[in-house]
């Protein structure tokens, strides 16, 4: 009965109560109005459960192979940052779902931990132990020694560690872009306080990355490079002959050639050594060079060459040789000497610095510097060439290497003037970007593969191993391309982000593993890891051709009675 008055009071009770007056409120008693609606919280005390499981599928396939074998903390770094890439699509695809079928979501989430729970650590440890088995058949393929098994653990390691530091950046991004759009929201509806946030932290963020990292890396780069350029090689002495730049009597003093230039000149074999290799007398080469700082312009440095031509005797030689070279100037000491020994040295050799950068570096900065080195130097060199009598005239020959082929490329243009530019043109390794390569590989003939392609209609050569040019029928080449099937140089292109490349349809190179497969994204970013360690494989892999040029230069000019076992001593003494 009491709780009958108490939860329903008779009526006279509440007429009664009526009529007694309310206390007086104060203002602090007074409630709140409701808070206008601020943006959505976007600051999650958790993992993002969509961008948890791409990650695990990105890291499971960060650790299938690619073209070339990766050390441990390069495949760790690798893990890492592509398994941050799984999570950031995997996390914005979970917040669109969330936003069109939330409470849905909300109820199932439990469920995908659980399972993600149950398989990322089984699905983990096999593809842990798949990448070491692929690593260890890759290394074995490339003739490289295999690497402990151990060092698995030091990759799992650097991947956490790689993973762990680009969540916290992505956390402090969007911590950034929640305080910002609580700011704007004092001026704008909340909507556009959140996209002008998202627009402010996105600008500062590409600001700082390309005004701050990028541009202290280029800065950086070019300083370091700058005092290597000043410096001089160990065991590196000024020459005493007067047929190298930089020694007696030379226009080009020793100092302006930098580093890598004093190297080339100062590489060069002796005529005892020559002698010896060739069973009969042999002379002292030439080598002639020009650094950045040898004259004020490509085209006084390009004259340079052709008076140090001039004073050497250089075209009075059996063959001359226009080396176009790599960024900083470097060109692999394998290839003169590799002609100088098959001409007992009745060689003049000459080659133009046009920066001090890395490749990488000159490349992605301004890829016109070689191109015009290229035409000067090559444009100098064969006008005064040409103007010799034919009958009489020495061989002209052409070399580029990675970069260098580019160069050379972009001098001539078109695949017929390539042919016709000299006696003959050796390229190693050539980049994406040059448009000649890739004329010749669209036009290649039909069933030829992209690796080993063949092009009847002009005398160019392609080989993917220099070996297969030694059994060569028919008129000698014009151009020969020397491009590994496992150089990042020559397959890295920007279409592997969304398209499979041919080179892994059909018919592969024997240097290619089978267990390779293109993934969207993935596979453009293992190249592109690829190209940091791209000459630290054995010769015939990977950026890496060194003694291969004996076999490119037998191809297009042997001298007079070589013969293959001839190449293939020189490769052993090369080698050596």
């Amino acid at each position: 009965m009491l709780r009958q008055v108490v939860a329903s009071p008779p009526g006279w009770s509440r007429a009664l109560l009526s009529r007694i007056p309310s206390p007086r409120r104060s203002p602090e008693d007074t409630p709140l109005p409701p808070a206008p609606a601020g943006p959505r919280r976007i600051v999650r005390s958790g993992l993002s459960v969509t961008g948890a499981g791409l990650a695990a599928l990105f890291y499971c396939l960060s650790f299938t192979p690619s073209l070339l074998p990766r050390a441990w903390f390069l495949q760790g770094v690798v893990a890492g940052i592509t398994a941050a890439m799984g999570y950031a699509l995997g996390a914005a695809a979970g917040a669109l779902a969330r936003r069109l079928h939330g409470p849905f979501l909300a109820r199932t989430a439990l469920i995908a931990w659980a399972a993600l729970a149950a398989v990322v650590p089984v699905m983990v440890v096999i593809f842990l132990w798949l990448g070491t088995r692929w690593q260890r058949d890759l290394r074995i393929r490339l003739g490289m020694e295999p690497v402990p098994e151990y060092d698995i653990a030091r990759t799992v390691g650097a991947s956490l560690l790689t993973f762990g530091l680009l969540l916290l950046i992505a956390r402090f991004l969007r911590l950034s872009t929640y305080g910002c759009a609580l700011l704007f929201r004092r001026i704008v509806p909340q909507r556009a306080a959140y996209c002008a946030g998202t627009l402010v932290v996105a600008v500062l963020a590409y600001s700082a990355f390309d005004g701050l990292l990028i541009a202290n890396l280029f800065t950086t780069v070019d300083r370091l490079a700058a005092v290597e350029n000043n410096g001089t090689g160990s065991g590196v002495t000024v020459p005493a002959s007067t047929l190298r730049s930089g020694g007696p009597q030379s226009f080009v003093r020793w100092d302006t050639l930098g580093r890598q230039g004093r190297t080339f000149v100062a590489g060069t074999p002796t005529v005892e050594e020559l002698s010896t290799f060739a069973r009969r007398p042999a002379i002292e080469p030439i080598r002639v060079y020009a650094g950045l700082t040898s004259a004020d312009t490509l085209q006084e440095r390009a004259d340079l060459v052709v008076r140090e031509m001039d004073r050497t005797g250089a075209f009075d030689r059996a063959v001359i040789a226009v080396i176009t070279p790599t960024g900083t100037g470097w060109v692999d000491n394998k290839v003169p000497r590799s002609l100088e020994f098959m001409y007992a040295g009745d060689t003049a050799l000459v080659s133009m610095q046009y920066s001090y950068l890395p490749s990488f570096f000159a490349f992605m900065g301004d890829r016109s510097e070689v191109a015009d080195a290229a035409d000067a130097l090559i444009s100098a060199v064969r006008a005064r060439w040409a103007a010799l009598p034919a009958a009489t005239r020495p061989r002209l020959l052409l070399f580029g290497e990675s970069l260098g082929t580019y160069g050379m490329e972009m001098t001539f243009g078109t695949p017929e003037r390539l042919v016709d530019g000299a006696d003959g043109a050796l390229l190693l390794g050539p980049t994406f970007a040059n448009p000649t390569h890739r004329a010749l590989t669209e036009g290649r003939a039909a069933g030829s593969p992209i690796w080993d392609p063949a092009y009847p209609a002009l005398p160019v050569e392609f080989a993917d191993d220099a070996a297969e040019l030694r059994d060569m029928s028919g008129p000698r080449p014009k151009v020969v391309y020397l491009q590994n099937a496992t150089d990042p140089v020559v397959w890295w292109s920007w279409d592997l982000l969304w398209k499979k490349p041919q080179w892994l349809i059909g018919q592969r190179a024997p240097d290619v593993t089978p267990d390779m497969h293109w993934y969207p994204g993935i596979t453009f970013w293992q190249i592109t890891c690829d190209l940091v360690f791209s000459n630290k494989v054995p010769t015939g892999h990977g950026h890496s051709y060194r003694s291969e040029t004996v076999d490119g230069w037998a191809a297009l000019a042997p001298p007079p009675g070589w013969t293959t076992a001839d190449s293939v001593r020189l490769r052993a003494l090369l080698d050596g």
